[in-house]
């Protein structure tokens, strides 16, 4: 896509525009130390490579594959590329592009009609967070005093798995949109695994 200049349902009005004077610029941000706590054997670095390598490889298909994972063409809910969260009641729409994956351990027909390129990727980067997702969870529900961790309160607090890979494409014009525009996620826990683009903003 070599577009020249941005379609006019991307541009962001100037209000929500992220300007350079608005970044504070910190060394670090607040960093919690949970190397003591237990956690499970994880994998090595390269593992967590071949999930971005995935993700990019997706996006670098042809535009027709790409979209028979569209929500209106998916063989299944589960899995569906998308531009914003809500393209028909957003005003303006991110300059992004996102192919998510919804987790159920229960229906393995659903996961066996996921695009081959990233599945095997995402399903095992699901099975290598989620015992570093429910530690985090128990030790912040430990400290919030909660005494009893029963089956139904676990389940109802880990939720769904969720995979989102987000593809940014190369913008002519940057500071007129938003790859995200100001949010805060509805999730338990968001880990984040982002590759060398950069222009994360918290």
């Amino acid at each position: 896509m070599n577009l020249q200049s941005i379609p006019q349902k991307f541009i962001q009005p100037h209000q929500e525009r992220l300007h350079f004077s608005q970044i504070i610029l910190s060394e670090s941000i607040p960093v919690l130390d949970i190397s003591n706590l237990d956690d499970p054997k994880v994998a090595e670095s390269i593992f967590l490579e071949n999930v971005i390598e995935a993700g990019h490889k997706f996006f670098e298909l042809p535009v027709e594959e790409r979209r028979k994972y569209l929500k209106e063409n998916s063989p299944t809910h589960t899995v569906q590329l998308k531009t914003s969260f809500s393209p028909l009641a957003e005003k303006v729409l991110e300059w992004k592009d996102h192919l998510f994956h919804i987790y159920d351990s229960d229906d393995d027909e659903s996961t066996k009609l996921w695009l081959a390129v990233p599945k095997d990727q995402v399903l095992e980067y699901m099975k290598w967070a989620k015992p570093i997702i429910a530690k985090l969870l128990e030790v912040l529900l430990e400290r919030l005093k909660v005494k009893q961790i029963d089956e139904l309160i676990n389940s109802a607090v880990m939720g769904t798995l969720i995979v989102n890979l987000i593809h940014y494409p190369v913008c002519p014009s940057p500071e007129l949109t938003a790859g995200a525009v100001n949010h805060v996620d509805v999730f338990s826990i968001t880990m984040l695994l982002q590759d060398d683009v950069g222009g994360l903003y918290i």
